[in-house]
């Protein structure tokens, strides 16, 4: 994008939370980050250093301030997302998911042949995401090929880091009007999608990147699978789909493969360091191992599985296992397109997990012990673990990262942050994640370029990073 906003080539400071690792987080108080020329973090000055004070000394206007009751966090990354899904967000939510991929889900889904249709929705989908501070989105798209390169069309055009997939699904099980006609279907259309958006006039820098998809296995035939593996190999392109998640799910790839969903997809070679797989809640201790030796990843969906999943992905025992995980919104079986509600939902998840939930056990039998995690490790999920798990340099304020990043304004008229002074700054930040909204957003970066802004915003009595002060820029 470029234009009033971008801080490339700028020095920003200001109050910089991130959680680099899970087990804690770092606040960089009065902190300068230095953006180079293509978005990417060039230095980070803390303050009282010989480097910071040079800066604040210098009257150039190379320093830009975050206005006072602002601080800075690493933009969100949204492991799983179904974009044609948006349209029936908090919808249909009352049956189990074999019956809502049919009734609901499928035929939603069909109708995006409809370009216009595609557009108004991909569309509002992109800049609501966007204005809730996710800056990366792992996209499912569509059967169609047009629609898929569409959506890929409209990240680049709105600056959203996004990888996208054209969903594959040949097999009958899926209805006649929406499918792939046949295996060969199925990967052709992945192919022309990934030439698409590498070949893209205005992707140059390799910010939206294409995705190999099959949907499930009990959506595709193995010869889908096969040529979808090969395509991965061939290509380097990343892969997702789902596995293990509900009993139906996981239950189906046993009596069809004999052997669980992580060893099917790994045999079809879909599972390698590029990989992310849903939900993954009847991961056994082996597959939890077959993972990490493949360095694939997993998105966490705790939204989603409290409806659909049967059961609550056991987080804990996952990341000492060292398994990557980042955190996924599922739109539309999750009924929040917000990865602030996705960090809340992990958290108390796994509270639920380790406390158990049926009241006529004794404590001692009704939970999972060692289960839970704590905002902080949400945090890390949602931003650098998520980085991680999609092998992208985003995530945090690092050197040789790019600048994707969120300012949150805890004073916003609107919002719904409420701290007091003298507050910590682990008060501070459990403020943000726990009581931070929409309004709360005033800006977000990704590779140092503003791509939404709270222009709206009450003007402020102090000088600094307001909406309004982007057009001087």
């Amino acid at each position: 994008m470029g234009g009033s906003g971008d801080v490339r080539g700028r020095v920003l400071r200001g109050t910089f939370f991130h959680a680099p690792s899970p087990d804690g987080f770092e606040c960089c108080a009065d902190a300068m980050l230095v953006i180079d020329a293509a978005g990417a973090i060039a230095d980070v000055l803390r303050a009282g250093s010989g480097e910071h004070a040079a800066l604040a000394a210098d009257e150039s206007g190379q320093v830009m301030r975050l206005p006072e009751g602002s601080v800075m966090l690493p933009g969100f990354v949204d492991c799983h997302v179904h974009a044609p899904q948006f349209p029936q967000l908090g919808l249909a939510l009352d049956v189990p998911l074999e019956t809502w991929l049919m009734r609901y889900t499928f035929p939603l889904e069909a109708r995006y042949a409809d370009l216009d249709f595609a557009a108004r929705a991909y569309g509002q989908l992109v800049d609501d995401l966007l204005a809730g501070g996710t800056t990366t989105a792992l996209y499912f798209a569509t059967v169609h090929v047009p629609a898929t390169r569409l959506l890929a069309d409209l990240c680049i055009k709105k600056g959203q880091r996004a990888l996208i997939g054209k969903v594959a699904m040949d097999l009958d099980t899926c209805p006649d009007f929406y499918r792939d006609a046949d295996a060969d279907e199925a990967v052709a259309g992945t192919r022309a999608i990934i030439d698409h958006i590498r070949a893209h006039a205005g992707n140059s820098e390799g910010r939206v990147l294409p995705v190999v998809t099959p949907r499930f296995i009990p959506a595709c035939t193995d010869e889908a699978l096969e040529g979808l593996g090969q395509l991965a190999a061939e290509t380097g392109a990343h892969v997702q789909t789902h596995c293990s998640e509900s009993d139906w799910a996981h239950g189906y790839v046993r009596e069809r493969h004999g052997m669980s969903d992580a060893e099917s997809l790994d045999r079809f070679g879909l599972v390698g360091r590029r990989s992310i797989v849903a939900h993954a809640n009847f991961l056994s201790g082996s597959d939890m191992d077959l993972l990490v030796q493949r360095g694939a990843g997993v998105a966490h969906c705790a939204h989603s599985n409290a409806y659909f999943a049967n059961a609550v992905f056991p987080l804990r025992r996952a990341l000492e296992k060292g398994l990557h995980v980042g955190l996924g919104t599922d739109i539309s079986g999750g009924p929040s397109a917000s990865m602030l509600d996705a960090q809340r939902m992990t958290v108390a998840a796994s509270r639920m997990l380790e406390d158990g939930v049926d009241a006529g056990l004794p404590a001692g039998e009704r939970g999972c012990r060692d289960s839970r995690v704590d905002m902080v490790t949400a945090f890390h999920l949602a931003t650098a673990g998520g980085a991680e798990a999609l092998d992208l340099p985003v995530g945090s304020f690092e050197i040789g990262r790019k600048f994707d990043a969120i300012a949150i304004d805890t004073e916003a008229a609107e919002g719904t942050i409420r701290l007091f002074d003298g507050s910590a700054p682990s008060d501070v930040l459990a403020g943000v994640l726990y009581q931070a909204s929409r309004a709360n957003i005033a800006h977000v970066w990704v590779d140092g370029r503003l791509v939404r802004s709270h222009r709206d915003a009450a003007p402020r009595s102090k000088p600094g990073l307001r909406a309004g002060a982007f057009a001087a820029i």
